[in-house]
């Protein structure tokens, strides 16, 4: 017997090191605290919510040790312990509602946070294990590399098929031109090991080069390009992110395929009802990037709105639902019936995140939740403001911040030596 242990709990769970073969698969790890005796084995089944009264209540590392238990099969096999819904695309292509989001976050100096990639990849092998199938990624993102050898890896450890991925990434501005975006998608291909893609966004509707020069390429005719790698079965679908009701709009009226999906910023601050009920009415699947919006560490600026991680809203919903807060916030978008991206490096959360879909939230809960929004944006992007088809709302400033050497040129993989 292995005994797990945290100061900060009341009690000491005991848990089996192995489950024996034969144990009945577990539904769900959202019934409860409980343990029995099944089929000569013990089943454990827990609910981790119960184990925290907010996100610091337990240390991430007892909670990783709870959570990587799992049933085993006959073949020794780990049962997915979380069931996640799909939602059908408008060209009949399936995609899981919540997605493992890989973006690791710039550091202070605005350089990418790559000594977090080991634990991005730990916390994707186990969110394969329990039954996570839709991974987003991008170019800019870098670990493309890292990604491919863990669908590799699962694949070669009969944990998941090709097929039963749902594999995004996007292209960046440097390749807008319409003859660069087969270019772009064969070397995100090529770093994943895969031979397609289930679906390939355009990053944002501007371009610029590798020095930051606005390119002033039409979106039009970068579209063009996604529309001629869905003709060659190099992408499954074809979407877009951070566009605008006019650019979609333009879009549709002078192209031959609706997007299936469009990726923008969504979380209690900033609903974007408008251009989400738009994009519902034209077929289009919204995708929520940045769900915690300003709950998060990074984007917990000294200016920035309520509801923090902490606010005392959030917990009393949290408590009634016996949900953590960025649950309760996850099953909000997922009632909106969005697709939500999260993004963690935490096994415990990644977890979390998926242990949404045994719960509703009623019309009080939902109006408290919409009263967090005031249109506040966490990713504004400033430097590009003065871009040709820049999407947001422009501010005033006395100068503007000059456009971070993170996005305008750079290697992949964790050592940042793959082209």
């Amino acid at each position: 017997m292995q005994t797990v242990t945290s100061t900060r709990m009341s009690r000491v769970l005991k848990l089996p090191k192995h489950t024996p073969p034969g144990t009945p698969p577990e539904a769900s790890l959202s019934s409860g605290l409980t343990a029995r005796r099944a089929s000569g084995g013990v089943m454990i089944n827990r609910r981790l919510d119960l184990l925290r009264c907010s996100m610091s209540d337990v240390d991430d590392d007892v909670l990783d040790q709870l959570s990587i238990r799992w049933t085993r099969t006959r073949r020794g096999r780990p049962d997915p312990r979380v069931h996640i819904p799909t939602v059908k695309l408008n060209n009949g292509v399936e995609m899981p509602v919540l997605g493992f989001g890989t973006w690791l976050g710039f550091n202070d100096k605005m350089q990418l946070d790559m000594p977090t990639c080991d634990k991005m990849v730990d916390a994707l092998e186990y969110a394969i294990d329990i039954g996570y199938r839709h991974i987003d990624t991008a170019h800019l993102y870098r670990v493309e590399p890292e990604i491919g050898d863990v669908i590799e890896k699962k694949i070669k450890e009969g944990v998941v098929k090709r097929e039963e991925l749902f594999i995004t990434t996007k292209v960046w501005q440097h390749y807008h031109r319409e003859k660069d975006v087969e270019v772009s998608l064969r070397h995100s291909l090529r770093r994943m090991k895969l031979d397609y893609v289930d679906q390939l966004l355009i990053h944002w509707p501007f371009s610029h080069n590798q020095q930051g020069v606005d390119e002033k390429i039409d979106y039009l005719e970068t579209w063009r390009g996604f529309e001629a790698v869905l003709r060659a079965g190099l992408a499954k679908s074809i979407g877009v992110s951070n566009f605008t009701i006019p650019q979609l709009k333009r879009l549709i009226a002078f192209s031959k395929v609706v997007p299936a999906t469009h990726q923008i910023e969504v979380n209690l601050n900033l609903a974007q009802r408008e251009l989400v009920d738009y994009c519902k009415a034209q077929g289009i699947v919204v995708v929520a990037y940045a769900p915690f919006g300003c709950m998060v560490p990074s984007k917990d600026y000294p200016d920035s709105p309520e509801p923090k991680i902490n606010n005392p809203q959030m917990v009393a919903l949290a408590r009634k639902h016996n949900k953590t807060v960025t649950q309760i916030v996850l099953r909000h978008l997922y009632e909106r019936d969005l697709v939500s991206v999260p993004k963690t490096i935490t096994k415990s959360r990644v977890l979390e995140n998926a242990s949404i879909f045994d719960f509703k939230l009623d019309a009080e809960d939902t109006k408290v939740l919409e009263s967090f929004n005031n249109g506040y944006r966490s990713n504004p992007v400033l430097w590009y403001m003065n871009f040709d088809h820049y999407p947001f709302e422009k501010v005033k400033l006395d100068k503007l911040p000059e456009i971070p050497s993170g996005l305008l040129k750079w290697k992949n993989g964790k050592n940042q030596n793959i082209d």
